[in-house]
């Protein structure tokens, strides 16, 4: 069974059983409580049988079938009943009733599943249903020009009919469901990994977003149907972006996506329609969403666009990070206060919270992680630039006139990258912020503990702020050779906090000590199907720094809070154990009836010891959770349990070995 032979049979169906319920005469639907549940059961018949015939096509679809071409006059016929079934829907769609829109909504992605076998059916589907979201839009937005879907061949005159003949009714909750249901189809597309459907659906993309005259919605963006709109768009082209920006699909994506460009190019735009000023500002848990989507949208495009997307981009999604979320990046990361946001519900530690304000407290958390997140890669990502100048963006460099660190005439989108991140660090570090090297080194670990724990409980943004991190050292070094600019200044400051508070090295001794050096976690991470390449990819990295600067590693210790993040026992054993080797403890008879010991050097003395006992146990401590892990490694590796071939990560935990044994050798 071929979903060529199926229209006529969905167009009988939708007649039969949804055309009682229309009023042809004024091309509308009114509902009342009674008919609303009657057309709902309606619509679940439509749906049951149309999932009966997706049954019954797979099965036919392992049988042999000969498959021959249609005359003119079927594929007439067919497009005519697609026509049809597709603008009863969507007349549907108008009718003030969720319920009745999102059942509309799941039978059209299931005619879209009907339809898949027969790619010009399905290609007439989903170009049906961008056309009729263009026409929507431009009706709502009261525009005169119409679409020249009507010269397409493939759409056909009598098509573009058809639909007009139901969309008067339409608004913008019509084109949020249409949609949403276009995300869907998207979605199922990616599951079933179908390309040819995808390029198909793709070229549809381009015309939509090139067509709508979006500068229209500047007169209508507070407007609360239009938020709903809004809310759809963004969640869309978030899917859009992840599906175009696959890992495989990344060169050359200008010409092979021409979506992307027009993406970027509405984010300012999006910025303002959802946003919009603190005066005109929508309601708070609105606010949440397009924040937290506006942020995932520009992530997906930094990770995916990478190096194609332009310094004056960059420069332009900084200054919107200025300007709307400020607070959020320079808001103190505090444990405190994370710990509290991470209880599980219910739990008495939130007792002292309304619903509402533990829900926007952990929003808040969330955002923050991204709005951080993504303010670091536009740094980095502008300092490793080449020097695209950016003075055409005369609004950027005005807001920087504060910081006397650059006076290069030629503002470059690196210049911007150095500044904006020196400046970030300074807020951070206000209190001990000092230019040149007299910071405190263990102020930038005390931060860099800080910022870990902020992420430390949203996994799939953990790896990646770690990851940009590691980059980042090596990046800067790069950066930091040759000749001196006349901002080198700046630079040296940023090169040196970088180096202390995001130095791998101590980033990764306290993500070990975070997760309390237990190995069983981190093998949980790198099993995982959503978070294993990524942790692999930060190990891996971070076992060649430290083995190639093992003395950073040994040498590094954890201070403050970190020795409480051991259990008493577990610092008893280590200390009794017979590769512990501390120096005498000051308390001994010896130094206290030493009649040439001074306070001052009792006091250095005791700093000394504690000093060396914490960099002993965080060594001890890293050293037997990497072990650990090569052991389990290595484990299910030889019982064939492991997700991927770890060969190369045991290769590392081996030379890690490896320096471990000559360490205690020579100790």
């Amino acid at each position: 069974m071929s979903g060529d032979w199926e229209l006529p049979r969905l167009c009988r169906l939708v007649e039969e059983l949804l055309h009682p319920y229309f009023e042809p005469a004024v091309g509308s639907v009114s509902l009342t409580r009674e008919k609303e549940k009657n057309l709902l059961i309606a619509l679940s018949k439509v749906y049951r049988e149309i999932q009966v015939w997706i049954r019954e096509m797979e099965v036919d679809s392992d049988e042999e079938t000969t498959s021959s071409e249609c005359s003119l006059e079927v594929v007439h016929e067919e497009h005519n009943c697609l026509m049809k079934v597709l603008a009863d829907l969507i007349l549907l769609l108008t009718v003030d009733s969720q319920y009745v829109q999102h059942s509309v909504g799941k039978i059209v992605v299931a005619v879209s599943e009907l339809l898949a076998p027969s790619v010009r059916n399905w290609d007439s589907l989903v170009h049906s249903l961008w056309i009729s979201l263009e026409l929507i839009v431009k009706h709502v937005l009261s525009c005169s020009a119409i679409s020249n879907a009507g010269d397409d061949l493939h759409f056909g005159t009598s098509g573009l009919m058809v639909l007009n003949r139901y969309l008067g009714n339409a608004d913008w909750s019509t084109a949020a469901h249409i949609i949403q249901i276009l995300r869907n189809i998207l979605k199922s597309l990616k599951e079933e990994s179908d390309d040819q459907l995808l390029q198909v659906y793709e070229k549809y993309v381009y015309p939509f977003l090139s067509n709508v005259p979006w500068d229209r919605m500047d007169e209508c963006c507070t407007k609360e149907p239009n938020i709903v709109f809004l809310g759809s768009l963004i969640t869309f082209l978030c899917s859009l972006v992840e599906q175009t920006v696959a890992p495989e699909t990344k060169v050359h994506l200008q010409d092979k996506h021409p979506t992307l460009p027009i993406v970027i190019n509405l984010v300012p735009k999006l910025f303002r329609w959802c946003l919009g000023k603190a005066e005109n500002r929508v309601k708070q848990s609105t606010f949440q969403y397009f924040t937290h989507k506006l942020l995932m949208l520009l992530l997906r495009l930094s990770y995916g666009y990478g190096t194609h997307i332009s310094c004056t981009t960059l420069v332009s999604w900084l200054q919107l990070l200025h300007d709307y979320f400020e607070e959020l990046l320079l808001k103190p990361m505090s444990r405190v206060k994370t710990c509290q946001n991470d209880c599980l519900e219910g739990s008495p530690f939130l007792s002292s919270f309304s619903e509402g304000e533990a829900q926007h407290m952990r929003h808040s958390l969330h955002s923050q992680r991204q709005a951080i997140l993504l303010f670091l890669r536009c740094c980095f990502s502008l300092i490793s630039s080449t020097g695209e100048n950016t003075k055409q963006l005369p609004a950027a460099h005005k807001s920087l006139s504060a910081v006397n660190v650059i006076s290069d005439p030629d503002f470059s989108g690196r210049s911007k990258g150095f500044i904006d991140l020196y400046k970030w660090f300074q807020a951070h570090l206000r209190d001990s912020f000092l230019c040149g090297k007299e910071m405190h080194v263990d102020k930038c670990i005390l931060f860099a503990r800080s910022f870990l724990q902020l992420y430390l409980h949203e996994d799939d943004l953990l790896f990646k702020v770690l990851l940009q991190l590691v980059t980042a050292s090596s990046c800067l070094e790069q950066q930091l050779e040759g000749e001196k600019q006349p901002y080198q200044d700046a630079e040296e400051d940023i090169g040196f906090l970088v180096s202390n508070a995001f130095s791998p090295v101590s980033l990764f001794h306290l993500f070990l000590s975070e997760v309390h050096y237990d190995h069983q976690v981190l093998l949980d991470y790198l099993i995982s199907k959503d978070l294993g390449i990524s942790c692999a990819e930060y190990l891996l990295r971070c076992l060649r720094i430290t083995c190639s600067a093992w003395h950073l590693f040994i040498e590094f210790s954890v201070e403050g809070n970190a020795m409480d993040s051991l259990s008493r026992k577990k610092q008893k054993n280590l200390e009794d154990g017979p590769d512990f080797q501390a120096d005498q403890s000051p308390g001994s008879p010896t130094m206290d009836t030493s009649p040439s010991l001074n306070d001052k050097v009792k006091i250095d003395t005791d700093s000394s010891y504690k000093q060396n006992k914490c960099r002993r146990l965080a060594f001890i401590e890293a050293k037997d959770c990497l072990l650990s892990l090569k052991v389990s490694i290595e484990n299910l590796h030889r019982k064939n349990l492991f997700p991927y071939n770890p060969k190369a990560l045991l290769q590392r935990l081996t030379k890690f070995e490896e320096l471990c044994s000559n360490h205690d050798d020579f100790s």
